[in-house]
């Protein structure tokens, strides 16, 4: 299978990964259909083309998988391999045909493409999603079947909580990830679309981001209108290494007598993430 992210395939299901003993047949490439169920959404047109020429010059070297169906095959891991097959005029291809189910389908195809590294975030972020629904899980079980760290896959996830629009300029390359998770912590929505606008015409860095959504929340109407203290360097770098740790907006709000540290979350698994982080910080 791809290399990349994750362990691969046999960590999901070991009985449907490619070995000696699957029958390679030639299929008619335009028996092929895709797959209903692939999460990518883009493909890199210049990646399919060197992949096309690779094909012109050495052959697929690894069959396609796919699935009988009413009309044709579906395939369900192989899709650059039959677009660039597509593109060096092939008109047949080697195919692997196992029988699966819909779910089965869904999950094979989910896992291929998570290992891939050239996934964007929201792509990604869904795979994982849509993983944690087929299959039950949590985000700490599926980081372990995946071989990756849960704050990593806590962090897209979150990214599914942006508005669509922000989510596009993610997908598309025009904001990074990082940009998204600090638009994350602004608290008045109204000023996103604002916000976005002065991100691509001043080119902020995530940092500047970050210190933009600050001065905005700190505008936000409070409750009390007592005058908020400025923090010291020292509760400001506490406050930093908060926000890195938890993977989330940290606000730290010193008192005359007393002050409070409050911490964001954005749905009732995130809150269970950073409930067990600080509990592993408490244990150690």
């Amino acid at each position: 299978m791809a290399k990349g992210l994750g362990k691969g395939l046999q960590a999901f299901f070991p009985d449907h990964s490619e070995d000696s003993h699957d029958k390679v047949e030639q299929i008619v490439v335009t028996d092929l259909r895709s797959n209903p169920y692939q999460p990518r959404k883009t493909f890199s047109e210049e990646a399919i083309c060197e992949l096309a020429d690779s094909i012109k010059e050495h052959g697929i070297l690894q069959p396609i998988i796919a699935r009988k169906s009413i009309k044709g095959y579906e395939i369900v891991v192989g899709e650059r391999r039959f677009r660039a097959a597509q593109k060096a005029g092939l008109t047949e291809v080697p195919v692997v045909v196992k029988e699966l189910d819909e779910q089965k389908m869904i999950e094979l195809a989910l896992i291929e493409n998570i290992q891939r590294e050239d996934l964007n975030p929201i792509e990604e972020a869904v795979a994982y999603e849509k993983l944690m629904e087929h299959l039950s899980m949590t985000q700490e079980q599926l980081a372990v079947r995946l071989g990756k760290s849960r704050p990593h896959i806590a962090n897209h996830l979150r990214l599914l909580n942006l508005p669509n629009v922000v989510q596009q300029f993610i997908s598309e390359g025009e904001l990074s990830m990082g940009h998204g998770r600090a638009l994350l912590g602004l608290k008045d929505k109204q000023t996103l679309s604002a916000l976005i606008e002065k991100i691509f015409k001043e080119k902020l860095s995530v940092r500047q981001v970050e210190e933009m959504v600050n001065q905005l929340n700190e505008r936000v109407p409070r409750e009390t209108k007592r005058k908020k203290e400025s923090l010291s360097p020292f509760l400001k770098e506490r406050q930093d290494v908060l926000r890195t740790r938890l993977g989330t907006s940290v606000a730290i709000k010193p008192g005359k007598k007393k002050g409070k540290i409050e911490i964001d979350y954005f749905s009732e698994e995130d809150l269970e993430r950073i409930i067990q982080l600080l509990e592993s910080e408490h244990s150690t």
